[in-house]
């Protein structure tokens, strides 16, 4: 089977692996270059943590667990400790852990000696403080992922063109053909569009519908800060999340961070302005010791992936079969799983996880509404 796979981030090249296990002839067309879209601007949080409804979370849950199946040193699974010191945060966070423990969720409700042994440089909260910790969850590299998955393709014989953007999709029963740019045709039995955030332009030409929420007007729901520091001397060694802050480590004694509440002045055409940085710098020596004096090597807004009624898209468009599209929010999370599922299904095994995420929900128009999340703290 010959199959042409479009966009080379995270989710691109895990499929085109999953493809190349299964012997398939493989193309990958990149517009720019390995990685530059979402995958570069990541938490990399891998968990199921606050993913609704049902079927969302089990494909979350079952992708949890994909990762720890395909352990490297890109991979941390060194859990999540999440603290909540207001009463609005404690009264959200015990409704969300009830419900995790009755879908069969790994969680931890633990004391603040326990907490300060998991991080040692972790700032005594305030008495009453709660701790949760949910240790099956994890952290990855994402560039580092990505490398993994597509050095498997490409041991497994799939070439990859960068520089090349889609500009057409003609598919029949015969097969399809994808024109670029320049002018080149590749031909395949089945396209595979995993364009994240530029879904419903590539998807679209092929006719498909796949709404995709703009990160220009979606505020944040699809736009969030992201900073990383300079290296700091500071124990930290899992994902932190709190009301005001959320960090985990980032290589080489750095340290990522990402404060929810000033998403909202995320502006994905502009620089981070200055103000937000101090802001959220000063709020660093507040959570972890040993920080004091750090500043910033990297601001970026990151750009989600949103489907638009935030769930993922998984399947085929077409009647033929010939055109199948994957878009999601939480591609880092749910990458080693759509590896297998989505590989399977473009050889003709439906996959039950997959069963409720079909696009043809935005064509038939059973998809409910674009959403306005209410974004837990802690929440990515």
């Amino acid at each position: 089977m010959r199959v042409v796979v479009i966009g080379a981030g995270v989710i691109g090249a895990a499929v085109a692996a999953g493809l190349t296990r299964r012997g398939a002839q493989v193309t990958v067309l990149e517009a720019r270059a390995p990685g530059s879209g979402t995958t570069s601007t990541s938490v990399a949080w891998v968990n199921a943590n606050n993913k609704t409804p049902q079927p969302y979370f089990e494909l979350n849950q079952a992708a949890v667990w994909a990762h720890h199946q395909l352990p490297g040193d890109w991979f941390h699974p060194t859990g999540n400790l999440e603290c909540a010191v207001t009463d609005e945060h404690k009264k959200l966070l015990e409704a969300r852990v009830a419900r995790l423990i009755g879908m069969g969720y790994a969680v931890e409700r633990v004391t603040a000696r326990r907490a300060l042994a998991l991080e040692p440089d972790l700032v005594p909260p305030p008495p009453g403080t709660e701790y949760v910790y949910f240790p099956t969850e994890a952290y990855v590299q994402p560039l580092r992922l990505l490398g993994r998955l597509l050095g498997e393709a490409r041991d497994g014989g799939a070439t990859l063109e960068c520089g090349a953007p889609v500009t057409g999709i003609e598919s029949s029963a015969s097969g399809v053909k994808v024109t670029v740019a320049d002018g080149r045709t590749f031909a395949g039995d089945t396209v595979v569009t995993c364009t994240g955030r530029w879904t419903e332009e590539v998807a679209g030409l092929a006719g498909a519908t796949v709404p995709m929420l703009d990160p220009a007007v979606s505020g944040t729901v699809t736009n969030g800060i992201l900073v990383t520091t300079t290296p700091v001397p500071a124990r930290l060694s899992r994902v932190l999340t709190t009301a005001a802050l959320n960090l985990r480590p980032d290589g080489g004694g750095r340290i990522l961070l990402q404060s929810l509440p000033l998403d909202r002045l995320a502006d994905p055409s502009a620089p981070v302005p200055e103000a937000v940085l101090t802001e959220i710098m000063a709020l660093l020596p507040g959570v972890l010791r040993a920080t004091e004096g750090a500043s910033v090597e990297r601001a970026v807004v990151g750009q989600r992936a949103m489907p638009g009624d935030g769930l993922t898209v998984a399947g085929f468009a077409d009647a033929e079969r010939r055109v199948y599209t994957v878009a999601t929010h939480s591609g880092v999370t749910l990458a080693p799983l759509l590896m297998e599922e989505v590989a399977g299904e473009v050889f003709g095994e439906e996959s039950a996880l997959l069963a409720a995420f079909r696009p043809t929900r935005f064509a038939d128009g059973t998809a409910g509404p674009a959403p306005v999340p209410a974004r837990r703290p802690g929440q990515q």
